[in-house]
């Protein structure tokens, strides 16, 4: 495929399929900073070589939570409100850093027991109804919704009904959606009666008791219950979407495959950074609006302009990452990819993310050692216009 590049703004987002690098980035490095045109029709800087998303990232001059402003341009309409974009800087300012951070700490007690008996009863259930199966459905995204309703101390059988409004809370649409509203006023009266619970666990619970400190008098019942709405929408979506892209490199990608299961125990774990590093769950780019006039390699972004960091381009940039399109575990340099953002804004669960996909890529091919994708590569159908990249389903055999 023949890209032509033109003085005119692209169009991005680039392709949907998982299981190619866009075209387009290669013909990007050659212009690391490019003029773009948003689904919402702004136009925006895209930011494609590693050491300017870097800068990116962890420029002060650079804002996530200003991204949704009133009038800046825009990457795609919001589908949660303005002031839950910035949702880590909002926890920290109420004085909820800690109890998040507990909460989603991979070492807490009975959490990798529980992580391993999960996996291997959704293994079961896959086995028991025999093949094909959807290892979407029936796996990356139940064990992933059974983590966070853990977490959270709510009932996992509800999982499913917070699962739905996903969807359409993560879409990208160049104009508000009536359902995202719909679903966020629906999932914050489920968190808010879950507050009043008595038998609500986990990190509702530790919410729920703050009321009773006068330190906490200024926390509403509305902000306590975006804590476990975001937390449960953002966490879910990005740790089933990594591993779902996760599984399809496994299942379409012979390389990957033959260094997991030559590496024997421990394998995965020790090639978790490399899978993150090629993994293409990142569908749009990361926002961020210039505080003020800053030059990015050749470029002067003016103050007020959108900036968008392209991760999958950064990751397999070949200054940083030589041959980066190889997948080798033992690359040294495999951590520095920036699939979990960066600066201010890097994901604080990460270990939490990172320990949920080895657990359940161990168990599967452990357990089903003839895992394979059960239609033809070409046949997988791939969401569009969405916040990560993934496909409707992923049929497999074994």
């Amino acid at each position: 495929m023949t890209v032509v590049m033109t003085n005119e703004p692209t169009a991005f987002p680039f392709d949907w399929d998982g299981t190619r690098l866009p075209a387009e980035i290669e013909a990007l490095r050659d212009e690391p900073v490019r003029k773009v045109r948003t689904i919402a029709g702004a136009e925006a800087w895209l930011v494609s070589s590693y050491e300017l998303c870097k800068q990116v990232l962890e420029g002060p001059q650079f804002s996530l939570k200003d991204t949704s402003a009133p009038g800046v341009p825009r990457q795609y309409a919001l589908t949660i409100p303005p002031h839950v974009v910035n949702n880590m800087g909002n926890i920290t300012g109420a004085g909820l850093r800690k109890a998040v951070m507990k909460a989603i700490n991979p070492k807490a007690p009975g959490l990798e027991e529980w992580l391993r008996a999960r996996a291997g009863a959704l293994v079961d259930a896959m086995v028991a109804e025999g093949a094909p199966g959807d290892l979407r459905s029936a796996y990356a995204d139940p064990y992933s919704a059974g983590l966070h309703c853990r977490m959270l101390g709510i009932p996992e059988e509800d999982g499913a009904r917070l699962m739905r409004s996903l969807d359409v809370a993560f879409m990208n649409a160049p104009h508000e959606i009536e359902a995202a509203r719909l679903h966020w006023d629906r999932d914050i009266a489920y968190m808010t009666e879950r507050l009043d619970d008595p038998t609500t666990g986990g990190l509702m619970a530790e919410l729920a008791a703050l009321r009773e400190d006068p330190e906490y008098a200024h926390l509403t019942d509305e902000m306590l219950a975006t804590v476990g709405v975001t937390l449960f929408g953002a966490g879910v979506i990005s740790t089933a979407g990594f591993l779902a892209m996760a599984l399809v490199s496994v299942l379409t990608r012979p390389d990957v495959r033959e260094a997991l299961t030559a590496a024997g125990p421990g394998g995965v774990a020790g090639a978790m950074d490399e899978l993150l590093r090629v993994n293409l769950s990142i569908g749009d780019g990361l926002p961020r609006l210039a505080m003020e006039d800053v030059r990015l390699g050749d470029v002067d972004v003016r103050a007020g302009e959108l900036v968008l960091v392209l991760v999958e381009a950064a990751n397999h940039d070949p200054e940083r990452f030589p041959d980066p399109l190889a997948f080798r575990p033992d690359r040294e340099n495999a951590a520095d990819h920036l699939s979990f953002g960066g600066g201010r804004h890097y994901c604080p669960a990460t270990a939490l993310g990172k320990r949920h996909a080895e657990i359940a890529l161990e168990t599967l091919l452990d357990r089903l050692p003839e895992l394979r994708l059960a239609v033809p590569v070409e046949q997988l159908v791939w969401r569009t216009n969405f916040m990560k990249r993934l496909p409707e389903r992923l049929p497999a055999a074994w």
